[in-house]
């Protein structure tokens, strides 16, 4: 008879140990610094970096007063606030002799270590302990120093933040105010011939202008986006007649993939209004093509209209502002809307590119009379990319 026991295996030695749970506590106060630097954020790193420290207490201030506190001694706050503006101020670390009354209180040194975001003070990291030693000043300071990269990380996701919502807006406002007039102008032609399909088209452009103007939400679904795109084209159809034929083709499987809040509609829109501006089609044809690619989702959406020149397609991608097309390429659009810039190609580009990494950047494929093709390949699973 054969008998097996299984020990636990020790995790290393204690220098081991240590190191694991070091990192464990970093980890743990994270995600609430890469929030910024405030009062609830503050309030649930604060505890983690307690724990890393191994002091009695520990607070971190900004530039006005204590954020959060955790451990004993909090009658010492307004000691810790003053201490804090001090450090604050300086832009060095402080140390300060606590002078205490209350019975048992451990306290009697608090050491002030800045915390700088872009190479502003913001806040301290106060450390309070029994007694100072130059150890734990050490790691006062470099406990400040990866807090403060934990800050500066929330500071460039609030940046990027501010990039993306910076770029809907410009988009936004790309969405011709002519499309808006002309798109009115159609509805109000069929007031009087047909008042049943005008208030159809009536309620079609709300929807259409309610989502892209809303104000939530990095992200849609593909359903969502190709939705709007629909209605877009219902408006548009109802202006130009049979002039305008529209296919989709779109696989069941990714309407429900997440797509960055208005990345197709300005494709669809460019191909529009640059399909039909000088083309030689008595009607000119828009697809719109979803496939399902294992990890990705790929969308085209084709033209065969006027065409445009490669290599001004190619400076738009790379962040040019070339000068307005001329010719079949580019003349002038249906409704006095001028030149064709290529409406919202490089600002889409761009926004694929910071979501998804450079391998995500359209594929545009044209040349002048042979109509355009844009290809978008986005991931249906990528970090940080929700609804």
């Amino acid at each position: 008879m054969l008998r097996w026991s299984r020990r636990r295996t020790p995790l290393g030695t204690e220098a081991d140990r240590a190191t694991f749970r070091t990192l464990h506590n970093a980890s743990l106060a994270a995600p609430a610094l890469r929030e910024g630097l405030r009062a609830d954020s503050a309030g649930r790193a604060v505890r983690h970096l307690r724990a890393l420290l191994g002091t009695p207490a520990v607070a971190l201030t900004d530039a006005t007063g204590v954020l959060a506190w955790d451990g004993v001694g909090d009658h010492h706050a307004e000691d810790v606030a003053a201490l804090g503006l001090r450090a604050v101020g300086t832009g060095v670390t402080m140390l300060h002799e606590l002078r205490c009354d209350v019975p048992g209180c451990l306290l009697r040194t608090g050491i002030a270590s800045p915390l700088a975001v872009e190479d502003e003070v913001v806040g301290t990291l106060v450390v309070l302990a029994p007694r100072t030693t130059g150890r734990l000043a050490r790691a006062a300071d470099e406990v400040a120093t990866w807090v403060s990269g934990q800050l500066e990380l929330a500071e460039l996701d609030a940046s990027r933040n501010r990039l993306v919502e910076a770029e809907v807006r410009a988009l936004r406002a790309q969405i011709s105010p002519h499309f808006i007039y002309n798109s009115l102008g159609a509805i109000a032609s069929f007031v009087r011939t047909d008042p049943d399909r005008a208030r159809e088209l009536l309620l079609e452009f709300a929807d259409f202008t309610r989502y892209s103007f809303r104000r939530h939400g990095e992200f849609t679904t593909l359903a969502e986006e190709l939705r709007a795109i629909e209605r877009y084209l219902l408006l548009e159809e109802a202006r130009f007649g049979d002039r305008l034929a529209v296919r989709l083709r779109i696989a069941p499987e990714v309407l429900g993939v997440t797509v960055p809040f208005l990345c197709l509609q300005p494709l669809v829109e460019n191909a529009v209004r640059h399909g039909l501006a000088g083309s030689p089609r008595p009607v000119t044809t828009i697809s719109i093509v979803a496939r399902d690619l294992d990890r990705v989702c790929e969308i085209e959406i084709e033209d065969d209209g006027a065409g445009e020149d490669p290599e001004r397609i190619a400076r738009i991608l790379a962040g040019e502002t070339p000068a307005p097309a001329s010719g079949a390429a580019g003349g002038t659009r249906e409704g006095g809307e001028g030149p064709h810039p290529s409406v919202g190609l490089g600002n889409v580009d761009a926004r694929l590119r910071a979501t998804y990494g450079d391998e995500a950047g359209l594929e545009v494929e044209t040349a002048p009379r042979a109509g355009t093709r844009v290809t978008v390949r986005i991931p249906k699973f990528a970090p940080g990319v929700h609804v």
